[in-house]
């Protein structure tokens, strides 16, 4: 199944943090398309440094669930240690999409409830993806982030980063 996932850090080496979930996350899965690097504004708790965001878009035989278990499993090795909402963290990886499925129980709710208001994850995935259908929207990425109400600032970074591109 074709997914995507967000990835956020706020802590510690960002770079080499969001890379380390994408080799993780390479473990269960073919990494497909991996958005640039977009350093981003806070969203919730702004006393906190600002985010290094990135979208994967990742082919995996994991399950819905499955995923949502691998991703938080990457997150707590990446060093994440979850204190409050909208806390600084090391790593936050967030189930996107999952192929066209529309999923809501007490675990997961796919797509993502707040994708549509995030500039953070709205920008990386229309790089990615930008003719790409939210379910349940019906609209593309591109048109999405051009309706987007989040007016926090998401600045595509040009530096090369080593490890994972």
């Amino acid at each position: 199944m074709i997914t995507y996932i967000s990835a956020g850090s706020n802590i510690g080496d960002r770079e080499e943090n969001l890379d380390f979930g994408a080799r993780r996350l390479g473990e269960r899965g073919k990494l497909i398309r991996i958005s640039s690097v977009y350093e981003t504004e806070p969203v919730g708790y702004a006393d906190q440094p600002w985010f290094l965001n990135r979208v994967f878009e990742l082919e995996t035989a994991l399950s819905p669930h499955e995923l949502l278990a691998w991703c938080n499993e990457i997150e707590r090795d990446g060093g994440r240690v979850r204190t409050f909402p909208n806390a600084p963290r090391t790593l936050d990886l967030d189930i996107l999409l999952y192929g066209d499925r529309i999923i809501s129980d007490p675990v997961l709710v796919i797509p993502h409830p707040r994708m549509t208001e995030r500039r953070f994850v709205l920008e990386p995935l229309a790089e990615i993806a930008p003719d790409l259908r939210h379910p349940a929207e019906k609209k593309t990425m591109l048109d999405l982030l051009a309706c987007c109400p989040d007016t926090t600032a998401a600045r595509k970074l040009t530096r090369i980063f080593h490890g994972v591109s």
